[in-house]
């Protein structure tokens, strides 16, 4: 309930730090899980003190236990350990500060580590995090390098010497973070965040060396996976060497086995590029030759045809065609001719042999009455009538007398 304060009747500090307390130890008592970040045990001390982070998020609680609780478990628990507390929380009025009374440690086993991960791995599955089909593709020659790892670490001089190896012209930004320890997610997470937000980079590597499962463990973590999910920049994940395999490895868009792996993999190698490039002129140089080569062998087989290698020919072929059929043109017309000036003149003759006037010649006469009518029969005529004969040469009057 809320308290009836005001500034004319304020309540003592005392009694707030008594009222808090009051609602805390009503809270009960909790299991954490965190991990170790800070671990203090002064000699002859009854008490040890812990103080307990969140990978996940930056948040830390202080944890005091008894030695008679602690020393079970000292030989396992160190600085950077997960461990499962199973405490109560306690309001220390006198300072205002809060805290966690541990009343049992247990160390999180390697087994237990791997088993939770494997239900992280599902869980992410599901979500479709880890599809194929998500996957960016990597830059054939990126700009900029954003290069996440640790401060002059092995992976740092692998990553660059063998990537400034393979192309001479790359540049860097190198985000320097903590790889392990209770840190190392919430740097590499903003890390990856800033390079994904940079104009100029193309392409993320998280690199680390190898190392234990547990030093590890902070590239399996969820904020860190999801991160990289949603991140615009292909990222490629190059953590410890090939057997070990973080969730970064099935979210990032590209799995290098190595650091150095990871070099090869973003950038090209300018002596294979070179010798490629030489290859490929030469392909295209043999192929534009024997192109060439071909159209000239083809022009060589069509002008070597009679048609191109001697154009007259033709027509002079069809000349002496032409004349040869025009001669015979000539034969064929001429003969038809004699002959039909053969059958003409027989004809004439014929007529001519057949025309009155043929017959008049012979000796022979026409008579004709006054009216032009032709005298055929004696009866025709009569005596004294005037006709006109009309012979071969002409013609000339007669008169018909009486009949002997």
């Amino acid at each position: 309930m809320a308290l009836d304060t005001s500034p004319d009747a304020p309540i003592p500090v005392g009694k707030v730090s008594s009222l808090i307390g009051g609602w805390i130890d009503r809270l009960g008592a909790v299991w954490v899980e965190g991990q170790i970040t800070q671990l203090s045990r002064r000699p002859g001390a009854g008490v040890v003190f812990l103080t307990l982070r969140d990978p996940s998020a930056d948040v830390s609680m202080t944890v005091t236990c008894f030695r008679a609780v602690f020393d079970p478990v000292a030989d396992v628990v160190t600085e950077g350990a997960r461990v499962v507390v199973h405490a109560k929380p306690e309001w220390y009025g006198a300072r205002g500060t809060l805290s966690l009374r541990a009343a049992e440690i247990r160390p999180v086993g390697l087994g237990e580590l791997l088993a939770r991960l494997e239900q992280l791995k599902r869980r992410l599955a599901g979500e479709g995090l880890f599809a194929a089909d998500r996957k960016k593709p990597l830059p054939f020659l990126p700009r900029c390098v954003g290069l996440v790892t640790g401060r002059a670490s092995a992976a740092e001089r692998d990553v660059l010497h063998n990537a400034r190896h393979r192309w001479p012209a790359v540049r860097f930004e190198v985000r320097n973070v903590a790889v392990q320890g209770a840190t190392a997610v919430a740097q590499v997470v903003a890390a990856v965040r800033e390079l994904d937000e940079h104009p100029e980079v193309d392409v993320i590597v998280v690199a680390r060396g190898g190392g234990s499962v547990e030093d590890l463990l902070p590239f399996s973590d969820e904020q860190l996976v999801r991160t990289v999910a949603a991140a615009r920049t292909p990222v490629v994940s190059a953590i410890g060497h090939e057997p070990d395999q973080p969730l970064l490895d099935f979210v990032a868009d590209l799995r290098a086995s190595t650091p150095t792996d990871a070099a090869k993999r973003v950038v090209p190698d300018v002596g294979e590029e070179s010798a490629r490039i030489a290859q490929l002129r030469d392909r295209a140089r043999h192929a534009v030759r024997g192109r060439i080569e071909r159209e000239q062998a083809g022009l060589a087989a069509v002008l070597s045809r009679p048609v191109l290698a001697a154009p007259l020919r033709m027509v002079s072929d069809r000349t002496a065609e032409v004349a040869a059929l025009l001669e015979r043109s000539r034969r064929s017309v001429g003969h038809q001719l004699d002959r039909a000036s053969s059958d003409l003149e027989h004809t004439l003759a014929r007529v001519v042999a057949l025309s009155p006037a043929a017959t008049l010649r012979r000796g022979y006469a026409v008579l004709q009455r006054a009216d032009g009518a032709v005298v055929r029969a004696p009866d025709e005529v009569a005596t004294g009538d005037t006709l006109r004969a009309r012979v071969a040469e002409g013609g000339f009057t007669v008169t018909v007398a009486e009949p002997d």
